[in-house]
Parts: structure tokens; C-alpha cells; sequence
């Protein structure tokens, strides 16, 4: 019986990720209709299993219902973008505050090797933000912050819906390099133990971050 209980789990957990990671990356798109049918034969598990995938899902903000309408994936607005990045600069421009003060050595050693290793990648374009770079930077300083409520509303609550907004309206060109330049100076600051500094650097991050995908949004919504 637990045998069985323990393949329940980790179909879920499949049927889950792999449902995260397209609505993240756009192949199943913002704003479209989720039908439990469809998804579990494409996935080859039962209803059940994708309607807990999809409650999951509502959990971290990337799926919503509506009545007599069903599950939908979120739409990317500028509005849930303004009170995304409002919760994101608050709770992040803390956490890089308490990282300065209790963030180990070792860690704050290994965020500058990670910021070296990505200088090329940055240089040569937008990989650094489709892909993981710019999320591994914001996760360390997170988890830095030793705040365990913190890194839980962070990492499993808006996460996911922040990289999607990341990964589908990204940056590309000068914006990389000059956020590249600021996680430089978020790091020297945490490295100075300077708490005040961090948290102003981190928050002006995000705002920077913020403008440049709602002008995107803006210019997407024109076209």
C-alpha cells in the first residue's frame, strides 16, 4: 500500500514540474484554458493527478479559476506585474538586508565565483536572464537571509510567477550588462556588511527590472 502511495506522489510531482516549466516557459500560453482531459492524456497520467497539479499551480499564483469558466493559466498584465514586483522588492530588498548580516563568508565567497563565471555568458546576451543566472542570484541571497518564513514565501510562492514574467518578456541587450552591474554592487555591499546599502541596491534592482518588462508588456499590447 505505501508502495502505491509513493508512485502517486512522484507522478504528481512529474505531472507537476513538467506542468510548471510550460506555463513558465510559454509553450502552453498565458491566459488559456486548462483542460483536465487533455492534460492527462498528453501526460499519460489520471485526472486526478493533473487536477492536483493544477491546485498546486493556484497555490504559487500561476493558475486561477474562475466561475463557470474553470482553471486558466495567468494572464501576463501590468498590473499583476506592478503588485508582483511591489511584494518582490519588499520581501527581496529584506532579504539582501539580512543577508549582509547573516549571510557565511563561504556563501558570500561563492556568489562572486558565480557572478565571475557569468560574465562572458552576460556579455554575449540574454541567456543570462532566460536562463537560470539572474534566479540563482536572487535564490542564494535569498536562502542567504536565513529567514526560513522568507525564503518559504519567496521561494515557493512567487518564484515561478516571477520567472515567468522573466523568462517570457526578458531582457535583452544593455538591460542585461547594467543588471549584471548592479548584482555586482548588491554583493560587495552584503560583503561589507552593509545592511542598509544591500537592501536599497536590491530594491532599485527590482525596480529597474520591473520598468524594463512593463515596457515590454506596453509595447506587446500596442502591436
Amino acid at each position: 500500500m505505501s508502495f502505491m502511495h509513493e508512485s502517486a506522489v512522484t507522478a504528481s510531482d512529474k505531472a507537476f514540474f513538467r506542468l510548471r516549466k510550460e506555463i513558465v516557459e510559454g509553450d502552453i500560453p498565458a491566459g488559456s484554458k486548462l483542460s483536465e482531459m487533455e492534460l492527462s492524456t498528453k501526460y499519460e497520467v489520471s485526472r486526478a493527478v493533473v487536477r492536483e497539479a493544477i491546485n498546486r499551480l493556484e497555490a504559487c499564483h500561476l493558475v486561477e479559476r474562475r466561475p463557470n469558466v474553470g482553471a486558466r493559466v495567468v494572464s501576463l498584465s501590468e498590473e499583476g506585474l506592478m503588485e508582483l514586483y511591489q511584494v518582490r522588492e519588499a520581501l527581496e530588498g529584506m532579504a539582501a538586508r539580512l543577508a549582509a548580516q547573516h549571510m557565511p563568508d563561504e556563501e558570500i565567497a561563492k556568489l562572486n565565483s558565480l557572478l565571475n563565471e557569468q560574465f562572458d555568458e552576460v556579455k554575449g546576451g540574454e541567456s543570462y536572464y532566460q536562463e537560470a543566472g539572474d534566479l540563482d542570484f536572487h535564490y542564494r541571497i535569498i536562502v542567504g537571509s536565513q529567514n526560513q518564513q522568507l525564503i518559504a514565501m519567496l521561494s515557493n510562492g512567487i518564484y515561478h510567477l516571477a520567472r515567468m514574467y522573466r523568462v517570457q518578456l526578458g531582457m535583452a541587450g544593455p538591460r542585461v550588462t547594467t543588471a549584471y552591474d548592479e548584482h555586482k554592487h548588491i554583493v560587495r555591499a552584503i560583503a561589507n556588511r552593509d545592511a542598509e546599502l544591500a537592501e536599497m541596491l536590491m530594491r532599485r534592482h527590482i525596480q529597474y527590472s520591473k520598468n524594463n518588462i512593463a515596457t515590454k508588456l506596453t509595447k506587446q499590447h500596442q502591436s
